[in-house]
């Protein structure tokens, strides 16, 4: 049976919300015992570019695979358009695409067949999978390789492919689950501009990062999760006048900085941490007089080839609520 031979799914009304995870759980049984999602809570409203952030582990693709019906959840409850994806998971995939961390690309047919037979699966008559792929390999600015396969294009090519065949049965809410990693940043760019497109479109997005300059200019709101718990969750700016620090700096050395170096920094008053860097360290300080000159002065021995200083930003935020790297 496909998907499409189920009862239609009534529209859902305009007050219920993309998502909903309520005391949402997953634990793996071990040993060790592991709490992958540790009881969340989240609402995304219809139309919203919505961001999971936090690092490697945190419990963001696991939240994914639950809401995509691909993982059962241990406990609680996650809705898609008011559908319990537990429940009724094939009503739920009518609302939903997905792109996942990997290329799940079928790599025996071309590009446009991997869209129309997306199409197909979602039972859609040959003549509208067909209009329907080609619209798309258009508007992905694929049309020049629709007869080429899968491992003949670019990875951004492949990205932008798999976006436009998640989205190809006319979803209502887009899962993005670290859709830009691997990726240049001239393909990452072309991919966003794509995506926001969509969300004008009326897409609800949802997106799992820690690239956190993407989080910050394209969501609407972010929640923050780490240990598969939700730490904060509001705008970008709300989050950073809440939770952020005053400035930022970025250090770049000629050598990297011997612990008397590292301590000097740690000593200067307003100065909250000291983290490693591509090239150097950034410091997170409460805004000062003379902030700037005494960090370039105490790292003087390592030898500052640039510096830079900028205000408050989501990694920021997240250094300051756990006290790690996003990406560690």
């Amino acid at each position: 049976m496909t998907i499409a031979e189920l009862a239609p799914v009534a529209t859902a009304p305009a007050t219920t919300p993309a998502l909903r995870l309520q005391a949402l759980r997953k634990t793996y049984p071990g040993p060790p015992v592991i709490d992958a999602i540790a009881g969340i809570d989240l609402h995304v409203a219809a139309g919203e570019m919505f961001g999971l952030l936090g690092p490697n582990g945190a419990g963001k693709s696991t939240t994914v695979g639950v809401c995509t019906t691909r993982i059962r959840p241990t406990d609680g409850h996650a809705e898609v358009f008011g559908i319990d994806v537990v429940r009724e998971p094939a009503r739920a995939k009518r609302r939903l695409g997905v792109v996942t961390q990997d290329n799940t690309l079928d790599r025996s047919l071309t590009l446009l067949e991997n869209l129309r037979y997306h199409c197909r699966y979602f039972g859609w008559s040959g003549r509208r999978a067909a209009a329907r792929a080609e619209e798309l390999l258009e508007r992905f600015r694929l049309t020049d390789r629709a007869d080429a396969f899968p491992h003949q294009i670019s990875g951004g090519m492949a990205q932008r492919l798999q976006v436009a065949r998640a989205i190809a049965h006319r979803p209502q809410l887009l899962f993005l689950d670290e859709p830009t990693a691997g990726l240049d940043p001239q393909s990452r760019l072309a991919l966003w501009e794509l995506v926001s497109e969509l969300r004008e479109d009326g897409l609800t997005v949802v997106l799992t990062t820690h690239y956190m300059e993407e989080a910050d200019q394209l969501c609407d709101r972010v929640a923050i999760i780490d240990h598969g718990r939700v730490l904060v969750c509001d705008t970008p700016e709300a989050l950073k006048e809440a939770h952020g620090v005053g400035a930022v700096v970025d250090l770049v050395l000629e050598s990297r900085p011997a612990p008397e170096v590292r301590q000097a920094l740690e000593a200067i008053p307003g100065v909250r941490s000291v983290e490693d860097s591509e090239g150097g360290v950034r410091v997170l300080a409460d805004v000062g007089d003379g902030l700037l000159p005494r960090v370039v002065q105490a790292a003087g021995p390592a030898g500052v080839r640039d510096v830079s200083l900028q205000g408050s930003t989501l990694e920021a935020v997240f250094i300051n609520l756990t006290g790690r790297d996003l990406r560690e």
